[in-house]
């Protein structure tokens, strides 16, 4: 959680938090979490919430054509070497 991004709205700050156990967590060190803030800047107004943030999970690429479409994809020219060459990807 020390390395999330964070936000900062008036007196709010907004940790970005990635899974539901890191608000398990939040929820667990938060009274500690703020008082340390809050006697450290002198704003005893200061509060901290968690905000679930979805994240884009990337698919996995596990066979070998499944790794050339996606180079493909990238670079079309792939496709005219494998025609070419007489290539199959999945070997």
């Amino acid at each position: 959680m020390l390395t999330q991004e964070l936000d900062v709205h008036e007196s709010t700050i907004v940790l970005h938090l990635l899974n539901p156990i890191q608000e398990t967590l939040l929820n667990e060190l938060k009274s500690d979490l703020l008082q340390f803030i809050r006697e450290s800047v002198q704003n005893y107004s200061i509060q901290v919430t968690g905000e679930l943030k979805t994240s884009d999970t990337k698919r996995v690429i596990y066979t070998n054509r499944e790794k050339f479409e996606h180079l493909a994809e990238k670079n079309p020219n792939l496709l005219e070497l494998k025609d070419r060459l007489g290539l199959d990807p999945d070997f």
